[in-house]
């Protein structure tokens, strides 16, 4: 069984390292690839292109990503800071650092579909290897519509409240095709978090967007400051909560998707104004994949 891992602030694979921009792998599984990126003004990403069996989505961390979506590529949509962008197996994309700051985003690839091996290729020189990625050029018919895109703006998505600890859907189990899925996670100080639990086949994921987060990975308790990235493969038992004095927030990125609905459900049984009940939590996540671990 693979192990958990936490990758601090500026850690990972670096594949590039150039002035223009940085692209760090953070995790590189078959399910899942999510890569760091910083792009300076004016950096542009790939030729629009498609993914036939994959979805290729983004959130923005800082500054603003310009992307071109639809049929040609021709719709633009300007995503800031809290921005997700997805473009699901055959819609045309690219995008590009249009303003005048740097801009940080990570990139999701769910299924993987070997972009890791690409990335790698690409960097030894190997096109050859490189070419078979799941890319393509535009299809002859421009591909599918900008409405079959998945595109919310900073703050947009469903949510619920907990207390004074929130969650904001960015990407569900039903959208696109269901690979994955992101929500924003805001931790209000002595949030108690889960009790101790594993997945059978879901990998869970935290990327820190602000304070600190206690995790408990396997053997390991630890506490991940403001841009760590924590991946728990299936099996593996863990928990997270917020010990610190201060609010904390982090993206919790699942794959496949569809365990999102267990936190809407654990909302209506939660009264207005209280912090979850621990064992409501297992209780209620025991209808979808969750396991207890103590």
């Amino acid at each position: 069984m693979a192990e958990a891992e936490l990758l601090r602030a500026g850690k990972g694979e670096t594949v590039v390292a150039e002035p223009a921009r940085t692209l760090r792998i953070l995790v590189d599984r078959e399910e899942l690839t999510v890569t760091w990126f910083r792009y300076e003004p004016g950096e542009r990403g790939p030729d629009p292109h498609i993914h036939r069996r994959h979805t290729d989505a983004f959130y923005v961390l800082d500054g603003e990503l310009e992307f071109g979506l639809g049929r040609g590529a021709a719709e633009t949509v300007a995503g800031r800071a809290g921005a997700f962008v997805a473009a699901p197996p055959g819609v045309v994309h690219t995008f590009r650092n249009a303003g005048e700051a740097t801009t940080l985003f990570l990139n999701v690839h769910a299924p993987s579909m070997g972009f890791g091996r690409m990335l790698r290729a690409r960097r030894e020189g190997r096109d050859e290897d490189a070419a078979e990625f799941d890319q393509f050029d535009p299809p002859a018919d421009g591909g599918r519509p900008l409405s079959d895109a998945i595109v919310r703006g900073p703050g947009e998505g469903d949510s619920i409240s907990m207390g004074a600890s929130s969650v904001l859907f960015k990407a569900e189990g039903d959208d696109g095709d269901g690979t994955f899925s992101l929500t924003e996670i805001t931790l209000e100080p002595g949030f108690p978090g889960p009790v101790l639990h594993r997945h059978r086949t879901l990998l869970d994921s935290f990327y820190v967007l602000e304070g600190t987060l206690s995790l408990r990975l396997g053997d390991l308790e630890a506490e991940a400051a403001a841009g760590s990235y924590a991946v728990v493969p299936p099996g593996v038992a863990h928990t997270f909560r917020n010990a610190s004095a201060a609010p904390v927030r982090a993206l919790n990125l699942m794959t496949p998707g569809g365990f999102e609905q267990y936190l809407k459900e654990l909302a209506r049984a939660t009264a207005p104004g209280a912090p979850p009940d621990p064992a409501v939590m297992a209780e209620i996540a025991s209808r979808y994949d969750f396991e207890h671990a103590a």
